[in-house]
């Protein structure tokens, strides 16, 4: 390696998902190099704008490029887009004289990764999902190094290393953290506690399911913690904000490892950072895949589903009667919410920050 500091460039953005990998992944090249410099690459309309600098790490952006699925005014203007936005990473990358570029897929890694290669820029890749998006079946042809964090993607040469994921969550211990992390979230310290989130958009479909059984599972004895998103407030009929006794909303959680350890159960979509965290911190869950998109949810929770450390329904299936008549059971049964803990932390993967450290500093030394 050069005498002078590391250089990399991170390219991600747009929703949780994508960025709270990317950070994991900048934060623990920083333990094993520290003096490591890090550029991280978004958009200006990603949740990266406040992320990223919260961090304490350098955001530059570039312009967001859809990649169409299907014949539309967007597939016209693609090739100038893309063009423009890859001269644009091109800048960021030599400007921050990379010895590696690191994406974790989303429409700005195309560019990013692109740009790397015209600048022969050894490219590392992380596909979060067990169906890889666009942005990483291009990037895996030119890349170096392909991590995935869930088995059988198809990707060419992919290493499993699991999904990085901050040491708080990575590191949890539910059951010494779960009063502490009740009394932060204005949580009873003992009653039966469901925790229902849609991410960080929210979901529509989650939300009325739940909105309509707060009666029968608040009646139950079972408190609620529902976080709704951004913008997504649950309204009784009267319009004013749905309230109960035992049932609490709120739209955003920023330290997820309270959600995790005050939480019996947790209901949530079947998203790749979702899966892997409930497994790493060894969390019940009942997994509602996105009805719509490529299928990738429903992928991502077969392992966990099969080892018993989950259970999956469709969001059709999600209603009040289905609440009532499983997860209400589900509630009330600790031997088998024990059951199905120890099966999730079993499935878990609590290193894989570190495994991709590793990874890009092999990629930045030429290593193979």
């Amino acid at each position: 390696m050069p005498d002078r500091a590391l250089s990399v460039v991170l390219a991600g953005g747009g929703t949780a998902g994508h960025i709270s990998p990317l950070l994991a992944i900048a934060g623990s090249i920083v333990d094993q190099r520290p003096g490591t410099r890090i550029t991280a690459v978004g958009t200006e309309a990603g949740m990266e704008t406040r992320l990223v600098p919260a961090a304490g790490f350098e955001l530059r952006t570039i312009d967001r490029v859809p990649m169409p699925r299907r014949p539309s005014i967007d597939l016209v203007k693609l090739p100038v887009r893309l063009v423009r936005a890859v001269r644009q990473a091109r800048a960021i990358v030599a400007e921050a004289g990379a010895d590696v570029v690191v994406g974790v897929g989303g429409y700005v890694s195309t560019p990013v990764y692109l740009a790397a290669w015209t600048r022969r820029v050894p490219v590392v890749i992380h596909e979060a999902n067990a169906r890889p998006g666009m942005a990483n079946r291009v990037g895996a042809r030119i890349a170096a190094r392909v991590a995935v964090a869930f088995d059988g993607t198809g990707l060419p040469g992919a290493v499993l290393v699991g999904m990085p994921m901050r040491r708080t969550i990575a590191d949890l211990d539910r059951a010494a953290e779960r009063s502490s992390a009740r009394a932060a979230l204005g949580l009873d310290a003992d009653r039966p506690t469901l925790i229902v989130t849609g991410g960080s958009s929210g979901a529509a479909s989650l939300n009325r399911a739940i909105a309509a059984a707060v009666p029968l599972l608040t009646a139950a004895g079972v408190q609620i913690l529902h976080i709704t998103g951004r913008g997504k407030q649950v309204l009784g009929t009267d319009r004013d904000p749905l309230a109960a006794h035992g049932y609490h909303q709120v739209e955003f959680v920023d330290r997820m490892e309270q959600v995790y350890a005050a939480a019996d159960l947790l209901v949530a979509r079947a998203g790749a950072a979702t899966v892997s965290e409930v497994s790493a911190v060894g969390l019940p869950a009942v997994l509602v895949p996105l009805p719509h998109g490529n299928g990738e949810q429903r992928f991502n929770a077969a392992a966990l589903v099969d080892a018993g450390g989950a259970v999956l329904v469709d969001d059709a299936a999600f209603t009040p009667e289905w609440i009532g008549t499983t997860v209400l059971p589900l509630l009330t049964d600790p031997r088998r919410l024990s059951a199905m803990s120890t099966a999730s932390y079993a499935q878990g993967v609590r290193d894989a920050d570190r495994r991709m450290a590793d990874l890009v500093l092999a990629a930045a030394a030429g290593g193979q």
